[in-house]
């Protein structure tokens, strides 16, 4: 099994995340949420076998979303496209900070941050500051 982690471009938070996946037009025809990239996974297997994507919101991984299918995609203009389909609900992890970059990329299960224990998805992120303090002397 394999991941992608990808960038949630101009969102604030987790929030935010979920109000726009709850639109009609960020959702499949079947009401899943769905993201839309113009590149299709080439390890598409390993990543059906119980991926995730892991959202990067203002620089910090900060929740995922198992990737149940892969639809094809082709609007107007007649590109075809990769609709990631996605498990409705964000799971929290525990923060990680990353590096901006373009498109997605895969993410080793080893890689990945751990999700949140449970009762613990409610509790307000540490600051980003503090955050990258911590990670810069190994402590997150």
């Amino acid at each position: 099994m394999i991941n992608l982690i990808k960038l949630s471009v101009g969102t604030e938070n987790v929030e935010d995340l979920a109000a726009w996946q709850a639109s009609k037009s960020a959702q499949s025809s079947d009401g899943l949420p769905r993201h839309v990239t113009r590149m299709w996974p080439k390890r598409e297997p390993e990543i059906l076998d119980g991926g995730s994507i892991y959202w990067v919101i203002k620089g910090v991984i900060q929740c995922r979303q198992r990737i149940l299918r892969f639809d094809e995609v082709v609007r107007g203009d007649g590109i075809r496209r990769c609709g990631f389909v996605l498990e409705p609900g964000l799971i929290r992890t525990q923060n990680s900070l990353r590096r901006p970059f373009q498109g997605w990329r895969y993410l080793q299960s080893a890689d990945a941050p751990p999700d949140l224990p449970e009762g613990r998805e409610s509790e307000e992120a540490l600051p980003i500051e503090l955050n990258r303090a911590l990670a810069e002397i190994g402590v997150l």
